[in-house]
């Protein structure tokens, strides 16, 4: 059994350095109030209390309870327990300055009493939480939704909820808490786990919860003298029907006279035909037989996620704020739910910007990149939908679903479509369409398998005014050119007609 080698009194109490965060440890180490052993074990205690968002015990006082008890007050009242879980940085910053301020104590004196230099640094450290905490709780509780707080530093923190990129982000937030339907779709959006419910509506009534039905037995129905088939000859005055050996009587002299008497005596050689309608009913002394029951095809849901983003120019204003919020809910479902998330922002040739939302603070950065990215440019589509068909063929995306956000401007060449076409086959690809304008295009329909409409795009714009802040739109329908060119439709796109009205 190997021997327990007791701690040398020479490195206490600093051996209880090596469990804190590198940024407490100069606040442990300068002690102007209270005791070095106590601070440092008071320390871990506050630190461990803060990250599960609850107040330390009042024991861990630092070793001055009389001047520590003002500011655990402070951190009460503020609730910045609450703020600090889940959030390394935040904690490490509120012990630091509580610290800070605890210290100053001893420079408050003898110029003001002991109680008058406490009851001065709790109103300082009062002062400066309660403006960082102002605004802090909102956006912390954004920032959780969007990665792992727990790899942000303080400066970092505070760097990436000052920038410009940030307010588009919250921005975008208070946008898509007005699209519901959208990001209950980015929500299914995947073909890993298997689906509560289905993908689409189950239809009315299914062939296997019909009663039996009984056999079909074919009843036929003869018209006699009806075009049909030729069952003989008979005598009549129809010349449409008469014999060749009639017909020749008319261009003699004299046999015509004799046609036109068997004519008006209805005695002209004729064929006879009749009609055969054949009426499939129910047997009614059959017995009843049910159908045989078809298995329905797995629907799944909820897997990595391939996000097609338009960037062109003609995307900016609304539709540029709903392209922010859709990126925004793919990287929250992909955080909520542990998935892969991958970004495919498109311009025209050569604009590609391809970055992983991945699970954590370095998710963060593609996101501030987008939000920062100005929509401008032309609209390349073949280039974004071949590389996600080349990650679709990747053991990681095989069961990713692709999404595509834009207003439709755009057509597709025929050797990307067959790409599409195989992914589809060998992996199961959905193909996902968001339209942001107001109508469908060809090169829209012949992609996407669905196409989410969102039909009040103008309200979705600071300037809205008037009809456009309700939701005006100026077409009742997103399919115009199904509805008045049907014949312009090609037959991939002919699948949506109906679906789209």
């Amino acid at each position: 059994m190997p021997a327990v080698h007791a701690t040398d009194p020479l490195d206490q109490p600093w051996d209880r350095l090596a469990p804190l965060p590198r940024e407490l440890w100069l606040p442990g180490l300068v002690t102007a109030v209270g005791s070095p052993d106590r601070r440092l074990a008071d320390l871990a205690l506050w630190q461990d209390a803060l990250q599960a968002g609850r107040l330390p015990p009042a024991e861990a006082d630092f070793g001055d309870r009389a001047a520590s008890a003002p500011l655990r007050e402070v951190v009460g009242e503020l609730g910045l327990a609450g703020l600090c879980r889940g959030t390394p940085a935040l904690v490490q910053q509120t012990l630091r300055t509580l610290l800070w301020h605890l210290d100053r104590l001893t420079d408050l004196q003898p110029r003001l009493t002991r109680a008058e230099a406490i009851a001065q640094i709790a109103a300082e450290f009062r002062a400066a939480w309660t403006l960082e905490a102002a605004d802090l709780e909102e956006q912390l509780v954004l920032l959780q939704g969007l990665g792992d707080l727990a790899q942000l530093r303080w400066d970092e923190l505070r760097g990436h909820l000052n920038a410009r990129p940030w307010r588009e982000v919250q921005r975008a937030q208070a946008w898509l808490e007005q699209l519901p339907e959208l990001q209950a779709l980015i929500r299914r959006l995947g073909r890993s786990e298997r689906s509560l419910a289905p993908w689409t509506p189950p239809p009315a009534e299914r062939p296997d919860d019909r009663p039996g039905e009984r056999p079909l037995r074919a009843v036929e129905t003869r018209l006699p003298d009806l075009p049909g088939e030729l069952t003989g000859i008979h005598l009549s005055g129809r010349p449409e029907r008469m014999l060749a050996s009639e017909a020749v009587m008319l261009r003699h002299p004299v046999l015509k006279k004799l046609w036109h008497a068997r004519h008006a005596e209805s005695r002209l050689l004729s064929w006879e035909s009749e009609a055969v309608l054949v009426d499939w009913r129910p047997d009614p002394l059959a017995p009843p037989q049910r159908q045989g029951t078809t298995a329905e095809p797995e629907t799944r849901e909820r897997g990595p996620i391939l996000l097609c983003l338009d960037t062109s120019g003609s995307m900016r204003g609304a539709p540029e704020n709903i392209a922010r919020a859709v990126v925004l809910a793919a990287l929250r479902a992909a955080h909520e739910s542990q998935r892969a998330c991958r970004l495919i922002a498109f311009g025209g040739p050569g604009e590609l910007l391809e970055r992983d939302l991945t699970i954590g603070s370095a998710g963060l950065g593609p996101l501030l990149e987008l939000m920062d990215l100005a929509f401008d440019g032309g609209t390349d589509i073949q280039t974004p939908i071949e590389r996600a068909v080349d990650c679709v063929h990747e053991a990681a995306w095989r069961s990713a679903d692709l999404l595509i956000v834009s207003d439709g401007e755009f057509g597709c060449v025929p050797q990307t479509l067959q790409r599409l076409d195989l992914a589809r086959e060998r992996h199961g690809l959905r193909v996902q369409g968001v339209l942001v304008g107001d109508r469908e295009t060809l090169g829209l329909l012949e992609v996407c398998d669905a196409i989410h409409w969102v039909r009040d795009w103008r309200r979705y714009t600071e300037q809205a005014r008037g009809e456009e802040a309700r939701g005006w739109s100026p077409v009742h329908s997103k399919s115009l050119t199904a509805l008045y060119f049907p014949n312009a439709l090609s037959g991939r796109a002919a699948r949506h007609l109906d679906s789209s009205r």
